[in-house]
């Protein structure tokens, strides 16, 4: 499972998907998160703006990040 670092309380969706490397683009991003396929703890997450905040884990196409301080 990869980590991904943060410096601030949260970290949004979106750039959490980008800055794993699971995506390439902050469009890609928005296009798998509103099509069902992103998983954030677990369950299905269609808000590209959702907070992310340390231990929480997100799985895309197979893979999974957590978000770590």
């Amino acid at each position: 499972m990869n980590q991904i670092k943060i410096k601030d309380e949260y970290i949004k969706l979106g750039q959490a998907l980008k800055l794993s490397g699971m995506v390439g683009s902050g469009v890609e991003a928005k296009i798998v998160i509103l099509d069902g396929q992103v998983l954030v703890n677990g369950e299905v997450e269609l808000q590209r703006g959702k907070k992310l905040h340390p231990g929480d884990i997100i799985s895309f196409n197979g893979e999974e990040a957590q978000i770590q301080s």
